[in-house]
């Protein structure tokens, strides 16, 4: 596989930070100059594109400071092909692609179980003080699957994060915490040997597993108790500034828009009284759920006396607001510029905050996303570009299905499953009927991609051989292919075209796919004396978390790729 070729001042200086790392390298991972805090900064899915286009109406002190006192990388991207949520947040994490760190997808089909799992399911590890995580969701939630474990742990996750690595090279004394509405953005960041909490839907206030903890700190359970959740009760969403001063001001009531009980496609949203099913389900649909997320980390700052001592300590914040309005309303709509304006708001508040109690001197900031957003169909339409929903049922698969029929007979059950992007053979059936499962699986593929919609159906044996063409694409599905956990046959949709039915629930909007636009991310790194600079060389998601250990001089994650950021790292 090709490898991105380093130029000679890139090799000299990786030869001379290596040197540096040997020769001046402390006891404990403290290195003069080291910040006291990282602020790890996800923000779900914001398109790398989104902050620029209204970069005009921010505050001096969000992500203004970040675009004017940062180095700003405008090319930046995952490059694996399954931009879902856990895949890239555990990338941000590790440094390693999906293929190696194992998780491929928000769930998959275990073998050995027999069922679907949610990417940190862990039945040893109950969410400490409820019975039960299950919740109304807005995106594919396995957690309300019968047979799916409500416990939580970052056991699937198969190699360190950088954030491990900190732990690891102060000796424990590094404090490690993730925080995020999402239990998946949370836990992944924090790592196997931090300290991660996430928004209940069922409580309204923040938890965490028995992973983590045998009983919450006290400041945890007074900061549940003061109900910051329900104080939104019988309030509403509504917009900031005047409607009139709204790029998409007019795009108030669209068609592809998600109506949901009592929350509507206008403003304002009401999000109702705090005992209705929905109302902590709406919250996290509004930028409340990232208004939370702010406070909660907050108290955790003082509380936990992050940035205090001489040892760095490590926060990842992931704000899921962004994913969740453009799921409902479309990633071009007048609720989701109304959030990215809100989202700014937050991050001024939380940069003052830091400064304050911290120093943004003291404070490396780290900023990117899990993933990207495609645009909803309706609007591309309107523009004169060819783009659908695809619908898994449609008669031309059924046709398909029954080609396959035709071809096995009485094997030709031998799908057993579709959890998009993969599809997964009964390996079973395919026994009792004497059928080579490498064959099956690229006849089945030859057949599939006979369906509109469908730009490419990937056998994993074709993978595994090497028998594939040498470009991107394909070599975004190999990224995300790990032979424990990925499916027979790799599914690609043509550009704009997705699934928008999630168990029965439907979206404006989604990601998932290797496209550009749900690549695309955006990547800052701000704060502790770094000088301003935009970058446009194509860089990944990868050559964070190995920046970041370069940085601080520490080994790097165990699976960790990707080329170094010189920028951030030549002071």
């Amino acid at each position: 596989m090709p490898v991105r070729i380093k130029t000679s001042l890139q090799l000299f200086l990786v030869a001379a930070i290596v040197m540096l790392t040997i020769a001046h390298g402390k006891a404990q991972g403290v290195l003069e100059n080291s910040p006291r805090l990282i602020l790890q900064i996800t923000i779900d899915q914001l398109r790398g594109d989104m902050p620029a286009s209204i970069i005009d109406r921010f505050g001096p002190g969000g992500f203004r400071y970040l675009y004017e006192n940062g180095v700003v990388y405008e090319n930046a991207h995952h490059r694996h092909a399954n931009t879902e949520t856990v895949v890239g947040h555990a990338t941000l994490a590790t440094g390693a692609d999906p293929a190696d760190h194992g998780l491929i997808g928000n769930v998959w089909f275990d073998r050995e179980l027999g069922r679907l799992v949610y990417n940190i399911e862990d039945s040893r590890y109950a969410i400490l003080g409820e019975a039960s995580t299950s919740g109304i969701s807005i995106e594919k939630d396995p957690t309300i699957k019968v047979g799916m474990s409500d416990g939580r742990s970052p056991a699937n996750l198969l190699t360190t994060t950088f954030s491990d690595e900190l732990t690891l090279s102060t000796n424990g004394k590094a404090k490690i915490f993730g925080v995020s509405v999402k239990d998946r953005g949370a836990v992944t960041m924090a790592g196997h040997a931090g300290k991660a909490f996430w928004f209940s839907k069922t409580s309204g206030g923040f938890v965490s597993s028995t992973y983590y903890y045998d009983a919450y700190p006290s400041w945890v359970d007074a900061w549940n108790k003061k109900g910051f959740a329900q104080a939104y009760a019988n309030t509403n969403w509504d917009l900031m500034h005047d409607k009139s001063t709204y790029t998409f001001g007019d795009y108030d009531d669209m068609p592809w828009e998600i109506n949901l009980p009592g929350f509507g496609v206008v403003f304002p949203h009401s999000f109702g009284p705090a005992d209705s099913q929905l109302f902590t389900t709406l919250l996290t649909l509004s930028p409340a759920g990232d208004e939370l997320t702010h406070k909660f980390a907050q108290e955790l700052i003082i509380q936990e006396r992050l940035g205090q001592d001489e040892i760095t300590d490590y926060l990842s914040i992931s704000f899921s607001s962004t994913d969740y309005v453009g799921h409902v309303f479309g990633p071009s709509s007048l609720e989701l510029e109304d959030n990215l304006l809100r989202v700014d708001k937050i991050l001024s508040e939380l940069f003052e905050f830091v400064d304050k109690h911290i120093g943004l001197e003291n404070t490396l900031i780290v900023l990117s996303s899990d993933h990207g957003a495609a645009e909803v169909p309706g609007r591309l339409n309107g523009f004169g570009i060819e783009a659908q929903y695809f619908n898994p049922d449609s008669l031309e698969k059924q046709q398909v299905i029954a080609n396959i029929k035709s071809i096995y007979g009485e094997a030709s059950e031998i799908i057993s499953g579709y959890n998009h992007p993969y599809i997964y053979l009964n390996k079973e059936i395919l026994k009792k009927h004497k059928l080579d499962i490498d064959e099956v699986s690229r006849t089945i593929a030859g057949e599939l991609t006979k369906i509109n919609g469908i730009a490419y159906a990937v056998p994993s044996i074709d993978l595994i051989e090497g028998k594939m063409p040498d470009t991107r694409l394909y070599r975004q599905i190999l990224r995300n292919f790990n032979p424990k956990r990925s499916g027979d046959i790799y599914l690609v949709l043509e550009p704009h075209w997705f699934v928008n039915d999630f168990d029965g629930l439907t979206v404006a909007s989604t990601h998932g796919s290797p496209w550009r636009y749900d690549t695309f991310v955006p990547i800052i790194f701000a704060g502790n004396g770094l000088k301003p600079k935009t970058i446009f060389r194509e860089v990944e998601t990868v050559d964070i978390a190995l920046t970041l250990s370069l940085y601080f001089r520490i080994n790097a994650p165990s699976g960790a790729t990707g080329a170094p950021l010189i920028e951030v790292l030549n002071k």
